[in-house]
């Protein structure tokens, strides 16, 4: 992890939170043997996807797991008992789990919309947190998903696996060192090839027999069921925002973990929904350029021009060298004219995620911060939604990393969290 700055001092205590940054807190972890008691809030296909790297990590025990929609939640309980060779507790409402004080943590893979809501109600519950990317939505909820896990002395596990994995390690190592150089520039991308009409437009209509439409939109504004705001709802403003949020948040943390946690001081975005067509709000082409401190940075996205390989990346540009990566390996092209490549593959997805449990069942026993503490989580999960603002709003933002705010007095409406009532966001 980087070294305390002055500045992520100041966005605790902007925050609110009363545990210093250095020393998240003291004590250990005791359980029955030193078993974790686990639960799985949200089952669908990453919830599910946890249930099966969390059951091949020694110390977890999975006792219950929770969705809206039966026989989703049927599906991960078989799952649960099975690997688990136990019968689990299966629920549909996430406050039956906290309030069970057998469970000492919590995997949250609900959608989007739900990430910083369940993370903090599940710190105050004095449960320690697993919580996938986006961490939040909006910003306001990533600051106080910060203060939640400080006040209550949690750990709170972000879900950029690659922080556990070698890659990502091994390239911050890299531009440490200097070997690149000087660097200037660095670009991210993602390009995808589907099927231009794939979401389709369908109408509004009744809910499924077994989900809870109205608890699945919970803090979201109240809206008729429609199956693409279900099934497809990274791709509406409510509930998410779009591939810079999904896998825009992987890509700049790798930039943003290679120098020291730095967030950048101007962002500007152009983009739009260009290629897929229904009903779907997000945009599908995206360009974004952020300027950090001494470097700028891109973000890119082009959907429906990939031709055959989807793929996605980091490029680091220096004066002495271009490294490319991605989650195949990486490649290290030297400036000098007739010099070889160095081409290192690492096919780590799949056990870039066990390291991820690992790292936090390490971390709820010691009591230290995990590989993706929430506040860098946090930090490039705001990285991406300042780009959706800076688009949508049409504005270049400045932001103000000492506040941890935008400068502009316009922009802030757009950093708060406009929950529905009974739903607050409160630490």
């Amino acid at each position: 992890m980087a070294p305390e700055s002055p500045d992520r001092r100041r966005f605790l205590k902007t925050a609110g939170g009363a545990v210093l940054a250095s020393a998240l807190f003291t004590g250990d972890f005791h359980g029955a043997n030193d078993r974790i008691n686990l639960a799985f809030i949200g089952t669908g296909r990453m919830g599910s996807r946890n249930i099966g790297y969390a059951a091949q990590v020694p110390g977890f025990k999975t006792v219950a797991v929770c969705d809206v929609y039966r026989p989703t939640l049927a599906s991960a309980a078989e799952k649960a008992s099975r690997l688990g060779r136990s019968a689990v507790k299966a629920v549909e409402d996430f406050r039956e789990i906290l309030a069970d004080k057998s469970i000492d943590a919590v995997s949250i893979a609900a959608p989007d919309h739900w990430h910083a809501c369940m993370a903090i109600e599940a710190c105050k519950a004095g449960k320690d947190v697993w919580v996938e990317t986006p961490a939040c939505v909006y910003v306001e909820e990533g600051v106080k998903m910060v203060e939640a896990a400080r006040r209550y002395q949690r750990v709170v596990q972000g879900g950029t696996v690659e922080r556990s994995g070698g890659l990502s390690r091994q390239v911050r190592a890299i531009v440490k060192r200097g070997e690149l150089g000087d660097i200037a520039f660095c670009h991210t991308f993602q390009t995808i090839s589907p099927d231009r009409a794939a979401f389709g437009n369908p109408p509004d209509a009744d809910p499924p027999p077994g989900l809870d439409w109205d608890m699945w939109l919970g803090p979201a504004p109240k809206r008729p069921f429609n199956a693409n705001r279900w099934s497809a709802f990274r791709h509406f403003w409510d509930y998410s925002g779009g591939a810079v949020t999904d896998e825009g948040v992987h890509l700049l943390d790798i930039v943003q973990s290679a120098f020291d946690e730095a967030m950048p001081g101007n962002v500007a975005a152009q983009g739009g929904k260009f290629y897929v067509t229904g009903n779907t709000e997000t945009a599908d082409t995206v360009q974004a350029t952020y300027r950090y401190p001494g470097f700028v940075a891109s973000y890119q996205c082009r959907i429906g021009s990939a031709g055959d390989d989807d793929t996605c990346g980091a490029v680091f540009h220096g004066t002495r060298a271009t490294l490319a990566v991605n989650r195949s390996g990486y490649a290290i092209y030297p400036n000098q004219k007739g010099a070889a490549a160095q081409v290192v593959r690492h096919h780590e997805m799949a056990a870039a995620n066990v390291a991820h449990w690992k790292n936090f069942r390490e971390s709820v026993r010691s009591r230290r911060k995990p590989a993706s503490d929430i506040e860098t989580c946090v930090r490039s999960t705001v990285t991406c939604l300042l780009a959706n603002i800076a688009l949508r709003q049409g504005m270049n933002l400045r932001w103000d990393d000492r506040a941890f705010t935008v400068k502009q007095s316009e922009a802030r409406p757009f950093l708060k969290a406009p929950y529905r009532a009974p739903w607050k966001l409160e630490v």
